[in-house]
């Protein structure tokens, strides 16, 4: 039996736990073919460019369908659409607006921790907790949350390159997207007749998201909202919980300076990143580090071993929160430290959510858990590559600190919570 590559182990859910080791061996030949014709691209400046390169495409690689799975100029034209009603110029307040509301349900989920010792932070807090966050952000009921959770298995499923060549993923794949969308086409109906304050409905009574986007656009859209807009986020919390259990004195500094969670959520990104790979495909031949990548082929761009990149980044196997400055974090994609929201024109339009539900998440999980610790060290792994994560987080802890004793607002469960409870 041939041996197989170091990318290959990368792939083998063994080295889920810890693929980093393997990362440094693949960053020793930049650009490496693999047996099935993939290129593999594994630095920091190598991906980088290629992520700002025209000569890339994701249109028919990335299996998410919507803007992300198109170029530009399609891509430029939908996203802006899409961003009219959720970020600046025209609606710069939104997240920030949604704050409270992700107060009051981390509040919540952390209330309900009350009287055990012992919690799965996956299934009790880092799932429900995004999932929440996005039905409300779309106008998505949560209650439909098992109808959907099914749909979006499947998807992620049939991602990354564990699933090329398997013909059964990609069909349960594409009959999921298939029922989302018809889901999707109710519930745009039914916003369309009776809006709300979400980001649905005020998409569908705009009528300059007709003039610009198709009925079947729109739909694919929203499909991808949903699925990216939780399935990212709940591998950074889990991850950055982790990490701070493994590093309880940045858990301490949490506690006692409240902007550190700022700076703590980026490193993260770099370090534990909820993304590990992205693909693309070449365009036209392209020259990378010696190494011609003809056209046609597909890239799979490694962004969790670029941000680990020595050449890049000093000590980057060392967990740092100070290496960022918080005098620099409105600086450009361009210039962060880290990949964890990708690059180029595909820089992840949900970046600004997933943060603040990062920063509220870890900064009360550090105030209100007293003594916590890791129960299973290293975690259970999703069998995913490309969304690496923790499965299950058994955390143990002494107490959970009331929100009044802490004097924070609210406190009280919200009316609708989705919770987990799938294997």
């Amino acid at each position: 039996m041939a041996t197989a590559s170091v990318f290959e182990q990368v792939l083998d859910y063994t080295n889920r736990a810890d693929p980093y080791p393997l990362y440094r061996q693949l960053r020793t030949t930049p650009v490496v073919r693999e047996a099935d014709g993939n290129y593999v691209v594994s630095r920091y400046r190598d991906i980088v460019a290629l992520l700002h390169d025209p000569r890339t495409s994701s249109r028919d690689v990335v299996k998410l369908g919507g803007f992300i799975s198109t170029d530009p100029p399609e891509h430029d034209h939908m996203r802006r659409l899409m961003n009219r009603h959720y970020g600046p110029p025209e609606t710069p307040d939104r997240i920030d607006r949604m704050g409270p509301d992700l107060m009051n349900i981390v509040t919540g989920l952390i209330d309900s921790f009350t009287g055990r010792t012992e919690v799965d932070l996956v299934d009790d807090f880092a799932y429900p907790l995004p999932v929440t966050a996005i039905c409300r952000l779309l106008g998505v009921p949560v209650e439909d949350e098992p109808r959907f959770h099914v749909w979006a298995d499947a998807i992620v499923e049939g991602l990354g390159p564990q699933a090329q060549g398997f013909e059964e993923a990609r069909r349960h794949a594409d009959d999921a997207f298939a029922e989302m969308g018809q889901y999707f086409a109710t519930l745009i109906d039914a916003h369309h007749q009776l809006p709300g304050e979400d980001l649905l409905s005020a998409m569908v009574t705009d009528d300059r998201t007709w003039e610009g986007m198709s009925r079947a656009a729109l739909l694919s859209n929203a499909s991808l909202l949903l699925i990216a807009g939780h399935e990212t986020t709940v591998n950074l919390i889990t991850n950055g919980m982790l990490t701070l259990l493994r590093h309880p004195d940045m858990l301490d500094r949490i506690r006692q300076e409240p902007d550190f969670v700022i700076r703590t959520v980026e490193e993260l990104l770099r370090y534990e990143p909820p993304v590990h790979m992205l693909i693309r495909k070449a365009l036209d031949d392209i020259e990378v580090a010696g190494t011609t990548i003809p056209a046609g082929a597909t890239m799979q761009l490694v962004l969790a071993s670029g941000s680990r990149d020595p050449d890049h980044v000093r000590d980057p196997d060392r967990f740092d929160p100070d290496r960022h400055d918080l005098e620099r974090m409105d600086f450009s994609p361009e210039e962060s430290q880290h990949l964890g929201f990708g690059g180029g024109v595909h820089h992840c339009f949900g970046a600004p959510l997933a943060r603040l539900e990062t920063q509220i998440a870890l900064t009360e999980l550090a105030r209100r858990l007293e003594n916590p610790r890791l129960l299973a060290d290293p975690p259970p792994y999703r069998p995913n590559p490309v969304l690496r994560g923790p499965r299950h987080l058994p955390v143990g802890f002494d107490h959970v600190r009331s929100a009044q004793e802490l004097g924070i607002l609210g406190g009280r469960a919200p009316t609708k919570v989705a919770t987990r409870q799938h294997g």
